[in-house]
């Protein structure tokens, strides 16, 4: 897979999906070099990602990885494939290596049409942002040297500012 080929938005951002929405708990991450998707380690904790989790390609960053996306979606999708959406706000995170803000997302309208309600994340459920935040607090707790701040929700407008600043 070359990635190299993959552009972005802010508005309409390509998605690599690398952890499907309520799947076992094993934290899997591209490896460029090999172009593949690898086991990174295996979650401690008794959790499950309750969204699609991916990158966006040739992004950095303030943790030094791609930017982290959860992509909400009506059903899992599967690893390695490619997803266009469009971003609704972020979760800002730090862990041990630095920012890692979480850029929540919906399919473009092309895609699915199912989410063209949703503008904001805001347009979401308390319960929905509460459980992704919750996972995203607790997920490493049993991980040594392993830390997360969860921070606030933010909107669309500074979900595409991190998105730009990321270099792409």
């Amino acid at each position: 897979m070359d990635l190299s080929k993959i552009t972005a938005g802010p508005n309409a951002v390509n998605v690599v999906i690398e952890i499907s929405a309520n799947a076992e708990p094993v934290k899997y991450e591209f490896n460029k070099e090999l172009g593949l998707l690898q086991v990174d380690r295996f979650l401690s904790t008794s959790m499950t990602y309750p969204c699609n989790y991916g990158f966006i390609p040739n992004t950095c960053a303030g943790d030094g990885d791609p930017v982290d996306v959860l992509v909400l979606t009506q059903f899992p999708l599967a690893s390695s494939v490619l997803i266009s959406v469009r971003p609704i706000g972020a979760l800002l995170t730090k862990d041990e290596k630095g920012e890692d803000e979480k850029i929540l997302a919906v399919p473009v309208s092309s895609v699915d049409s199912y989410y063209d309600n949703i503008k904001n994340y805001s347009d979401l459920s308390k319960n929905l942002l509460d459980k992704i935040a919750h996972f995203f607090s607790h997920y490493k707790d049993l991980e040594k040297g392993k830390t997360v701040t969860v921070g606030e929700w933010v909107g669309i407008e500074e979900a595409k500012k991190i998105i730009e600043k990321s270099g792409n």
